[in-house]
């Protein structure tokens, strides 16, 4: 730009000196007046545009632009874990993982008081590590779950519940060894049971986890289960054991007002599928410390069972009842087929204001006391009145009755930690162990039983 206004100032000195000479020949005074003025002009605009020229080149050249950023994408953050406390820490997490621990401790003390001449070196007071449950459970995404538990009691490993399931809405699906869909309690975990031990009829007719493939629907106030069974997984490590049943309960559960009602129904049906096989009915005098049993039918030749069962309960704050029934028929062609029957019924209150007893899904649950221990309340203490009753005489089969009448107090001072105490009165008709020639006498029982777990 410089240079393009010396170059015109040059020119207009040329052309300054240039009119003068041809003035001086040629031109008359008025256009030598014309053509200064124009000279003038053009004198100006040349001093215009060289101050534009200055102007220019004094403002600052523009800061170098940098080049955008570009923002690095973030990568997914990992889903929080968070942990929960039920009895012992839950980790979870929003995808849908979860793990926890879990276990049980039972340490039961009891006594047996018969007739000396029954046996004296098999009854009397005794003491067990009944239940050292240790395991694992926990969900997976896509609605899957899990759990791995084994009894460590006794200095003996014996697997209970091992099982992946899927649930999907209503519906569950489990693969593994869990309870097949039999009597109410018998379903209910032996931690909220009212007794130390479950009615007679469920140990009698040979109630214990089996490895299946069973379903569940609940809708409403309808439960449906249904499984195909094996036996227990010990009992599998037989390679003659070729059992299995088909086992179904079906449950009716409606909430009238305040009032939670159980009505229920189930079947069994059972094939040995050995050779040569045999059945026994038996069962404990309402105590697991001593293995005699005082009713027993002894091996009965069999192909198979068949059983019926109908349940009862309603819960109305403190109060509570419960009842049920079950029918074992045995399946013996060419002879007889016996029909053993086993039954209770159960009346009970919470003593503590605010507690009552909780009901999950068909079957009892876990008691969290209004006012705990740790909270400086009383816990729930519960009282308990029972009437059970076990037939084992059929078809030409002696096995003997046992009839019990029962009490018990439930003491939960925190959800986690409970005390039972019960004591039971039996008598008892065509003992299968008679008290020197004598097979209709009594007994009486009593029980303690501390119990933890998470």
């Amino acid at each position: 730009m410089r240079k393009m206004a010396g170059l015109m100032l040059g020119t207009s000195m040329m052309l300054m000196a240039a009119p003068q000479t041809a003035l001086a020949q040629n031109a008359s005074a008025d256009d030598i007046a014309a053509l200064r003025a124009e000279i003038a002009s053009l004198r100006s605009q040349i001093a215009t545009l060289e101050s534009r020229v200055n102007s220019v080149e004094t403002v600052p050249a523009p800061a170098p632009v940098a080049p955008p950023v570009v923002a690095a994408v973030a990568k997914p953050a990992k889903p929080a874990t968070e942990i929960a406390w039920k009895g012992a820490p839950e980790l979870k997490q929003a995808d849908g993982w979860s793990f926890k621990p879990r276990g049980r401790i039972q340490i039961d003390v009891a006594g047996v008081d018969a007739p000396d001449a029954v046996s004296p070196t098999r009854l009397g007071i005794g003491t067990e590590f009944r239940r050292v449950y240790l395991g694992v459970e926990g969900k997976m995404p896509g609605g899957f779950g899990y759990r791995a538990e084994a009894d460590f009691a006794n200095s003996s490993v014996e697997l209970t519940d091992v099982y992946v399931n899927y649930s999907k809405g209503p519906l569950t699906v489990t693969a593994g060894q869990i309870k097949p869909f039999w009597s109410m309690e018998e379903i209910t975990s032996d931690l909220f049971t009212s007794f130390m031990e479950r009615a007679a009829f469920n140990s009698a007719f040979g109630f214990e986890r089996r490895v299946g493939l069973a379903a569940a629907y609940r809708k409403g106030d309808v439960l449906a289960q249904a499984g195909v069974f094996g036996d227990n997984a010990n009992d599998l490590l037989n390679d003659a054991n070729n059992s299995f049943s088909v086992d179904g309960r079906l449950v009716f559960l409606p909430k009238v007002g305040d009032t939670q009602l159980h009505f229920g129904g189930s079947f069994h049906r059972r094939t040995f599928n050995d050779t040569a096989s045999t059945t026994r009915y038996q069962a404990r005098p309402f105590s697991h410390i001593t293995d005699l049993r005082l009713i027993n039918t002894g091996n009965i030749t069999a192909t198979g069972e068949d059983g019926m069962g109908v349940e009862f309960a309603a819960i109305k704050g403190p109060f509570h009842a419960s009842a049920e029934g079950f029918w074992q028929s045995v399946r013996r062609p060419g002879l007889p087929d016996p029909t053993f029957f086993g039954g209770y019924a159960e009346v009970g209150m919470m003593l503590t204001k605010g507690d009552t007893s909780a009901y999950k899904d068909g079957v009892y649950d876990r008691t969290k006391p209004a006012k705990p221990l740790s909270a400086g309340g009383p816990g729930a203490v519960q009282f308990n009145l029972r009437y059970d009753y076990l037939d084992l005489n059929d078809a030409g089969i002696v096995g003997g009755r046992q009839k019990t009448l029962g009490a018990s107090i439930v003491w939960t001072p925190i959800e986690y930690v409970r005390l039972t105490a019960n004591y039971g009165h039996l008598t008892f008709d065509d003992a299968a162990v008679s008290a020197a020639g004598d097979r209709d006498y009594s007994a009486n029982v009593l029980g303690l039983r501390t119990q933890i777990d998470f």
